[in-house]
């Protein structure tokens, strides 16, 4: 059984930047598909970035393109969310998700096993 724990959430001003890390233990991601995912108080969770096993493909959400890049070394059980540019709207909990399927899937269903989340705020 995987575990995931994200980490690099926090507090930041409008335009600042922030990498979130969700490490894996109990077993390898390197089969895995992995996404981000966050919710907002009153809104259902959507996903923000998502990248396959092999890392040649990703997708993100239109609200992020160009600003968030998400990326994973296998060899250290990780995967990445670097956030720039970021705005107030992108307040909310970020959750780490992985799944056993070979394509990103961008509905929540696919993907068996989440982190706890971490608390992205950002202030204007």
């Amino acid at each position: 059984q995987v575990q995931l724990v994200e980490s690099g959430g926090g507090l930041v001003q409008a335009g600042n930047s922030l990498r979130l890390s969700c490490a894996a233990s109990g077993r390898t991601l390197i089969t895995y598909t992995m996404a981000w995912f966050r919710q907002a108080p009153g809104k259902e969770r959507e996903i923000v970035a998502g990248i396959t096993w092999s890392g040649t493909s990703t997708y993100y959400a239109d609200s992020v393109k160009g600003r968030f890049t998400i990326s994973r070394v296998n060899a250290k059980n990780t995967v990445y969310l670097q956030m720039n540019s970021l705005k107030p709207e992108d307040t909310a909990v970020y959750y780490c998700a992985g799944g056993g399927v070979l394509r990103v899937d961008t509905e929540h269903g696919p993907y068996g096993t989440w982190g706890q989340g971490t608390q992205v705020t950002v202030s204007s």
